[in-house]
């Protein structure tokens, strides 16, 4: 299966007597854009209180995924992983998401898991991400 991001504007009971517009992007483990689709409005039902519109679906490369039970936001690290085969030593670069309740944090945890791998960290940065949506849910 393969991860994509997909984003959604839909009206939300906001505390308030009428219901507000979100605009919210999550990230959905699926077969296709149709399959993700219709897991995150499953997902959303129960918050949505009127229209909902589908804005965007793109499948992403995500190398690892670090949820964090009482993280309240997602980070996006780019890191450069350094492997050595044989003489040669080879660099790539991927995308890393961390749940956390910092950027510090998140930078602590990214360093725990990632501690036996060599890399480099390019660029860590908050996410507009909602919330990772794995295809056992």
């Amino acid at each position: 299966m393969a991860l994509y991001e997909i984003k959604v504007h839909y009206q939300r009971q906001t505390g308030e007597d009428t219901p507000g517009k979100v605009k919210e992007t999550y990230i959905v483990e699926g077969i296709n854009c149709s399959d993700v689709e219709n897991r995150l409005l499953r997902e959303l039902k129960p918050f949505i209180s009127g229209d909902h519109e589908v804005v965007s679906c793109k499948q992403v490369r995500i190398y690892d995924i670090f949820p964090k039970e009482d993280g309240h936001f997602w980070f996006q690290a780019r890191v450069e992983l350094i492997t050595i085969d044989g003489d040669k030593e080879i660099r790539r670069v991927v995308s890393v998401l961390i749940q956390d309740v910092s950027i510090a944090e998140a930078l602590k945890n990214l360093n725990i898991q990632l501690s036996a791998i060599d890399f480099e960290l390019i660029s860590l940065t908050k996410s507009p991400i909602m919330d990772v949506i794995n295809a056992a849910k």
